[in-house]
C-alpha cells in the first residue's frame, strides 16, 4: 500500500510539470514591438521578456517592426499562427486610435487574443523654461488671447500625444497649432530649442529632460498622480475633471491562440509584474496598474477605443492631418 502510494505520488509529481509545459509553446517566443529600440514600448517588453525567459526556460526575443504608429507590427502578429510563439506588445496607437483614423488589415477586436494589460503611463504637458505660461490655467488664457497661434508638437499625426492635445482643445474651448513630428526625439529637440512652445508627450520620453531641468512639467494626464511625479498636478486637478489621456501597453497573441496558453501566460506575467525589481523599473517610466485578467484587458481596450473614436470624430482628426 505504501509502495503504491509512493509510485502514484511520483507519477503525479512528474506529470505536473509535463502538463504545465504543455500550456507553453515549444521553441523560441517573439515579442513584436511596433516601435524602434530604446522607446518605452521596447523597454517594457524587454523587461518582461527577460523575466519570462528565466521563468519558462525558453528563448524570448524582442523583435522591432517599427512604423505606421505600431500598426505594421499589429498587422504582422494578427496574421501569424496561433501557436503562441509570436506575441504583440499591444499599444494604444495600434489597438485603440488607428482604427478610428484609417482602414487597417486587421480588426483589433477580433484578430487578437488579449493576454494582459502591462501598464498605463500618463502623458506630461511640458514646455521649456522660457515659455510664459507654466500652469494649465495660464496656458488656456494664453491660447484664448492668441487664438490659433500657440504651437503644440507631437510625435505624429494621430498619435496618442496628438489626441491628448485634441482632447485639451475640445475641453478648454481653444484653438492652437498642431505641429506633427516623426517621433518624440526630433519634437523634443525643437521644444527645448524653442521652435515650438508646448507638447503633451509620454512620461517615458519626457522624463530625462524634465529631470535635467531642460523642460518643465506643467501637468500629467491621468486622473491620479503617478508615483514618480508626486508634485505635478493632474489635468483633472487643474480644472479639467475626467481628463485622462494615457499611453498604455499590453500583451496579446493572434486570435487563433489557445485559451489555455493565454491563461498560462496571463498567470505568469502577473507574477512578473509583482516582482519588486520589475515594479521599480516600471515606476521609473510611470507605468502603473498593469496585471489582472485577460477579460480586464479586453474591457479596458474597448473603453479606450470608444473614447478615442469620439475624440477623433469631435475634433475632426484625420490620419494625414
Amino acid at each position: 500500500m505504501q509502495r503504491r502510494t509512493f509510485v502514484s505520488g511520483a507519477v503525479a509529481t512528474l506529470a505536473a510539470p509535463m502538463l504545465r509545459a504543455q500550456t507553453l509553446p515549444a521553441g523560441p517566443i517573439r515579442i513584436v514591438v511596433g516601435f524602434a529600440p530604446g522607446g518605452g514600448t521596447d523597454i517594457l517588453a524587454r523587461v518582461i521578456g527577460q523575466k519570462l525567459q528565466a521563468m519558462w526556460n525558453v528563448t524570448i526575443v524582442v523583435e522591432n517592426k517599427a512604423g505606421a504608429a505600431g500598426t505594421i507590427a499589429a498587422d504582422y502578429v494578427a496574421h501569424q499562427a496561433g501557436d503562441g510563439n509570436t506575441l504583440l506588445m499591444a499599444h494604444i496607437n495600434s489597438q485603440a486610435i488607428a482604427p478610428a483614423l484609417m482602414k487597417l488589415n486587421y480588426n483589433p477586436d477580433t484578430d487578437f487574443q488579449p493576454i494582459v494589460l502591462v501598464g498605463v503611463t500618463p502623458n506630461l504637458l511640458i514646455c521649456n523654461e522660457h515659455q510664459p505660461a507654466k500652469t494649465v490655467k495660464d496656458l488656456v488664457d494664453l491660447c484664448k488671447k492668441n487664438p490659433g497661434m500657440v504651437t503644440f508638437g507631437s510625435a505624429g499625426s494621430g498619435s496618442a500625444q496628438h489626441l491628448a492635445l485634441e482632447m485639451f482643445k475640445l475641453q478648454a474651448g481653444i484653438t492652437a497649432i498642431h505641429v506633427p513630428y516623426k517621433g518624440s526625439g526630433p519634437m523634443l529637440t525643437d521644444l527645448i530649442g524653442g521652435q515650438i512652445q508646448y507638447s503633451f508627450d509620454t512620461m517615458t520620453a519626457a522624463t530625462p529632460h524634465v529631470k535635467s531641468g531642460k523642460m518643465i512639467a506643467i501637468a500629467q494626464t491621468r486622473e491620479k498622480r503617478a508615483r514618480s511625479y508626486p508634485n505635478v498636478p493632474t489635468m483633472a486637478e487643474s480644472g479639467f475633471p475626467g481628463f485622462e489621456a494615457t499611453t498604455w501597453y499590453g500583451l496579446a497573441g493572434p486570435a487563433r491562440m489557445s485559451a489555455a496558453v493565454a491563461r498560462r501566460m496571463n498567470e505568469d506575467i502577473n507574477k512578473v509584474l509583482q516582482m519588486p525589481d520589475v515594479m521599480e523599473k516600471f515606476e521609473q517610466y510611470g507605468a502603473e496598474d498593469g496585471g489582472g485578467s485577460a477579460e480586464k484587458f479586453t474591457a479596458f481596450m474597448q473603453v479606450e477605443s470608444r473614447k478615442w473614436a469620439k475624440v477623433c470624430k469631435d475634433a475632426n482628426v484625420k490620419a494625414d492631418a
